[in-house]
């Protein structure tokens, strides 16, 4: 994907939603500041990668309005279950991979404990093709 086109989807993404675009901002320099990251943009989501994806930003209420218009949702993928009241949801897609997801609605929110949270991922991503090799 060209960098117009990268741009192009991001701005489709986040069309009308100035508060979630400035959420999402927030959130790719905190990931970007743990460590080097390929982004992917896809029609419904920003996603981070390392060896392999870790770091996923979408919009919850695209889906639901259950969740609030001006917020991002920051999932992230670890070798264990996190039970904290931030989480608002874990799944375990395969064995030994949790998503979590954290919804977020003010750039105060990612603060050092989503921060270890992200870099556990990353850690957790970029360990997985060496386990391969």
């Amino acid at each position: 994907m060209t960098q117009s086109e990268h741009e192009s989807r991001l701005t489709q993404l986040f069309f009308d939603r100035p508060v979630s675009w400035r959420l999402y901002q927030a959130a790719q320099r905190e990931i970007e500041a743990i460590g080097p990251v390929e982004i992917g943009v896809t029609k419904t989501q920003v996603s981070f990668r390392t060896n392999r994806q870790f770091a996923w930003v979408w919009l919850p209420q695209l889906w639901s309005n259950k969740r609030p218009h001006d917020s991002i949702v920051l999932s992230f993928s670890l070798a264990r279950r996190v039970d904290h009241p931030r989480i608002a949801e874990s799944v375990e897609p395969y064995p030994g991979r949790w998503m979590h997801h954290v919804i977020i609605q003010d750039e105060a929110e990612l603060d050092d404990e989503v921060r270890a949270w992200l870099e556990e991922a990353y850690a957790f991503a970029s360990a997985a093709r060496r386990r391969k090799s």
